[in-house]
């Protein structure tokens, strides 16, 4: 028999459309259909603030540092000044209507015909890149600096080639249609005792076609480019007859994942020069979100079906279902890792034991722990669902 969920979040009045956890695991990200932005305690289970971030659906909503990424339908990304929790929230039952909205920081115009999510790389605590679909042309990426909100790389990806192909509804474009998803990042160095520390940047984008493709930087690092200069594509894969539903990188950058309308995985190693992906055969198609486990073992996939299948990210065995929502299921995003899987990252400071919070609200370790094993689903019946896990881990004698 499927478990039942741990908790849920009846917050919403539209379709779950996007799910984000902030690092330290304290605060839930819920957007929907309707624009409406959600941020939920995860110590209290209740909002922290609800606002009407975007006139229509949200794409993508992301925590940075004290401010909060959001990316909607209309055309346009705002940054907004993340709310503090007041304590009057701990004490008493907050009504929505409580809540402050946050105050906005500066927004950005951007094309969001494709309905791809924004993606996010923390330079530093200051300075971020957020690679988006093209102002133009949705099968091309541009990447802007923020704050400076300065376009950096525009036009990436294949140059247009319009006699090439017409699309079903006219549309004509690049052979690989437009961006579904993307991920940019920095190349995990191969050698971190190397001298030279310079920080390769990487995009990996799936397609309309049920391709995907990583591309790497090659102009140096603070130089404008336009026409897709000064990048070059590493590799380029089709395993999806279909268009990529979603895409998931591992915390550790050393692969990717996707699905699609069929039974399909894609698995694609991100640390070779080549790499022709291997498709993995579910029983299950119809697939609409994906999220990899902070340790990389363990990848969750959301079907249209409304329910949670839980995966090995190498055999592809089916480990579990969660069944809950009975429609389609939209996002889904696992906790982050207590103890992150990278051999320098220094201890973080959330874990140590003299946090300056009231005792009543005090977590314990174990407690934390196993909010870190959380999954949580969004779904189009506008729920967020809390899912406990066991850590899948093999016992050893």
């Amino acid at each position: 028999p499927s478990p039942s969920p741990t908790h849920l979040l009846r917050s919403h009045s539209s379709a779950v459309s996007t799910l984000f956890i902030s690092t330290d695991n304290e605060r839930l990200y819920s957007g929907d259909g309707a624009g409406q932005v959600v941020v939920t305690s995860t110590r209290s289970l209740r909002p922290l603030a609800s606002w009407k971030a975007h006139s229509d659906s949200v794409l993508g909503v992301e925590e940075w540092g004290s401010q909060i990424i959001t990316h909607g339908r209309d055309n346009k990304i705002h940054v907004w000044i993340r709310p503090e929790e007041s304590a009057s929230i701990r004490q008493g039952p907050a009504t929505l209507s409580d809540l402050s909205t946050p105050t906005i920081c500066y927004s950005l115009d951007v094309n969001a015909l494709n309905y791809c999510k924004f993606s996010f790389l923390e330079v530093s605590k200051q300075e971020g890149l957020l690679a988006v679909p093209n102002l133009v042309e949705s099968a091309l990426a541009d990447i802007w600096s923020l704050p400076s909100r300065q376009r950096l790389h525009a036009a990436i990806g294949d140059s247009l080639d319009t006699s090439a192909t017409t699309f079903s509804d006219g549309r004509s474009g690049s052979k690989s249609g437009i961006i579904m998803s993307m991920h940019l990042f920095y190349a995990p160095s191969s050698a971190p005792s190397s001298s030279t520390s310079v920080n390769e940047l990487r995009l990996l984008c799936a397609y309309e076609d049920g391709g995907i493709a990583l591309r790497k930087r090659t102009a140096p690092e603070n130089k404008q480019t336009v026409e897709g200069r000064g990048w070059e594509v590493l590799w380029k894969s089709k395993l999806h007859v279909e268009s990529v539903m979603a895409m998931a990188v591992s915390l550790d950058r050393t692969f990717a994942l996707t699905v699609s309308a069929d039974h399909l995985v894609g698995r694609y190693d991100l640390l070779q020069g080549a790499s022709d992906g291997i498709a993995f055969k579910t029983k299950h198609p119809g697939n609409g979100a994906i999220a990899i486990r902070g340790d990389g073992r363990v990848c969750a996939i959301g079907g249209w079906d409304g329910k949670v299948r839980l995966y090995s990210t190498k055999t592809f065995k089916l480990l579990g279902t969660l069944t809950h929502h009975k429609q389609g299921c939209q996002a889904v995003t696992f906790a982050c890792p207590m103890d992150p899987p990278f051999g320098n990252a220094p201890l973080r400071e959330d874990l140590r034991e003299d946090d300056s919070s009231d005792d009543e609200d005090e977590m314990t370790v174990e407690e934390k722990r196993a909010r870190a094993r959380w999954l949580i689903a969004g779904s189009a019946d506008a729920k967020v669902s809390i899912w406990a896990l066991m850590s899948f881990e093999k016992t050893s004698a």
